[in-house]
């Protein structure tokens, strides 16, 4: 499975980034800065598409860059990525507001993010981190400390995050066993099922749509049609539902994709 980091940073002009920017340009540094500040960008992006990260494969990492807070905050919901690289100063809705958003939201909490950005001030940083980023690097900044401590970030996140069980009401599933019970019940999943449920268990109020359901259970070196996954979410379905059962713990959302049922119970 891929990386997902979404590294969001204010574009520099309108061709600053060429082919690497997606969205909006804001020019807000002074003409003479351009070129360095350009070759950084695009250097540390380059970077960071290439790196292996922990528990990821060597397949090139997803950079998905915003330059506006009111944009980056909405991808952030949709997309749940693996890591946010957040600029203070972004138009419309600033970093350390998107920052606090993140940290209040049930489903986004627990994203790591690290604030890049040109305040180097003491209290700037006490307040970022009072806010709930997880590092702090200043501007202008070395291309290696950002692979560092991004490598460093994510690792100390996948070993903090990882457990044997996760649990969703009634719902139980053992990774080190490959036992998926349901109340008293055990329930038998085929390979694919079992690992459905487990990136649903993972991310228990995300809506994840075909696209990334295929990249995070059969990754992108096969190819499989999208309808696949809907044959193998009705699988699922049905063993999880079998018998006397009150609710089905998967939802279907319209033209969005699965999720499971917040309101289940």
């Amino acid at each position: 499975m891929k990386a997902s980091i979404f590294f969001f940073i204010i574009l520099l002009s309108s061709n600053a980034l060429g082919d690497f920017s997606r969205g909006h340009t804001y020019e807000v540094y002074q003409e003479r800065d351009l070129v360095e500040q350009r070759k950084a960008y695009k250097n540390a992006i380059s970077l960071l598409r290439n790196s292996q990260f922990a528990n990821f494969s060597k397949e090139k990492n997803d950079v998905v860059l915003c330059s506006d807070g009111e944009d980056a905050l909405d991808l952030i919901k949709h997309e749940m990525p693996d890591l946010v690289i957040l600029d203070w100063m972004l138009p419309n809705l600033s970093g350390v507001e998107i920052l606090r958003q993140i940290r209040a939201s049930k489903n986004l909490k627990k994203i790591p993010i690290i604030m890049l950005t040109a305040r180097t001030e003491e209290s700037d940083k006490l307040r970022a981190f009072d806010t709930g980023a997880d590092d702090y690097i200043t501007k202008p900044f070395s291309n290696s400390e950002l692979i560092a401590r991004t490598k460093a970030l994510l690792r100390r996140v996948s070993e903090d995050s990882f457990t044997d069980t996760l649990n969703f009401h009634d719902i139980e599933l053992n990774r080190d066993n490959k036992r998926v019970f349901r109340g008293k019940k055990e329930i038998k999943l085929g390979p694919v099922e079992f690992k459905l449920l487990e990136v649903f268990l993972m991310r228990p109020g995300q809506v994840f749509n075909r696209e990334q359901l295929l990249d995070k259970v059969w990754g992108n070196q096969i190819y499989v049609e999208e309808r696949t996954v809907d044959v193998h979410v009705g699988r699922l379905r049905r063993a999880l539902n079998r018998g006397k059962v009150k609710k089905d713990p998967i939802r279907t959302v319209r033209s969005a994709g699965y999720s499971l049922n917040e309101n289940y119970s």
